[in-house]
Formats: structure tokens, sequence, C-alpha cells
């Protein structure tokens, strides 16, 4: 059995994330959506609820399940068998950043990491900018779901983050 480990923070989970994750459950038996923390950023949703959100946007797919990452990300791959690191790329920019770790992963546990180019419908969909384009006020119900974006709403509000016209 084939499984992939589709690593991030998800904070918040968009549709370009569910793209990806969704055409890796074609190439893989079984993929596991590893949500984890990023000391270098401060999240908006708090770990259990990105877990679920990722869950609840996820269930329709049936061969993948969501998992915490607790800390090395080459650790939980390991121990939940992956053969493969599945990472999105929207562009140079993500491949420059994410080749380095690609290969540290591979040095240290052996475990290939796959690059799926995201779709041009999704390219230019990050979660910081997602994040960034709510606190001011934008629209950004098209680029995630709308559990997701109730979610970030709820979260923007209660942390008083709102920079720009609030969302009505």
């Amino acid at each position: 059995m084939s499984i992939a480990l589709c690593p991030g923070s998800f904070d918040p989970i968009t549709l370009g994330h569910i793209d990806i994750i969704e055409r890796s459950a074609t190439l893989f038996d079984r993929v596991i959506v590893g949500v984890a923390t990023n000391s270098g950023k401060f999240p908006l949703l708090e770990p259990e609820r990105r877990l679920e959100l990722a869950s609840a946007s996820l269930a329709h797919v049936p061969n993948v399940e969501v998992a915490e990452v607790p800390g090395l990300l080459v650790d939980f791959a390991r121990s939940v068998g992956a053969s493969a690191i599945v990472k999105g790329i929207r562009g140079s920019n993500d491949f420059d950043g994410e080749t380095p770790m690609a290969l540290m992963n591979a040095h240290l546990t052996g475990i290939e990491t796959v690059f799926l180019h995201a779709r041009p419908a999704f390219a230019h969909i990050a979660s910081s900018l997602v994040k960034d384009v709510m606190r001011f006020g934008g629209d950004v119900s098209d680029m995630v779901t709308p559990t997701v974006h109730a979610a970030m709403e709820a979260s923007m509000r209660e942390k008083n983050l709102y920079l720009g016209k609030e969302q009505q």
C-alpha cells in the first residue's frame, strides 16, 4: 500500500490545498494530511480547529485522513509508513523554498518528496494572502469552503484582527 503525507499548517486550508490533496488521493492508496505547527508563524486558527476544518473539507475523499504532526515531519512520516511527501507548488518561489526541505527530508529518512503543480485556478491562493485579504475586508469566499470562511471570520472577530471594513 502506498502512503503519502501531505503536510502543512493549513491556517486556513484553502481550495488550492484541497485540490492538491484530492489529486494526491488518485496517485496513492492512502493520503495522510499532516497538520503541523510552524513555529515561525502566528496562526489565526488553533491547531484543533485546523484539524477539524481539514477533516470536514476532505470528508468526501475516502482514502484521506487528517492527523496532527506532533514534532519533526520526517519522524511523523516514518511513523505512519509514508513512502512520499507531497507538496503543492504554485511557482518557482515555492519550488526554491521547498527544495532544500525535500533534500533534507530525503537525507534524514530516504522519503522522497513529490511536487504537484497548482492548477492555474488556484496558483494565486496562499493561506497568508487569504488571511490578509480577509483582514482588510476583502472577499475570500471563492478561495475557501464556506465552513472555513465562517471559522476564519469568527476567529478574526474574536481576536479583533479586522483592519479594514469589517465583514458583514
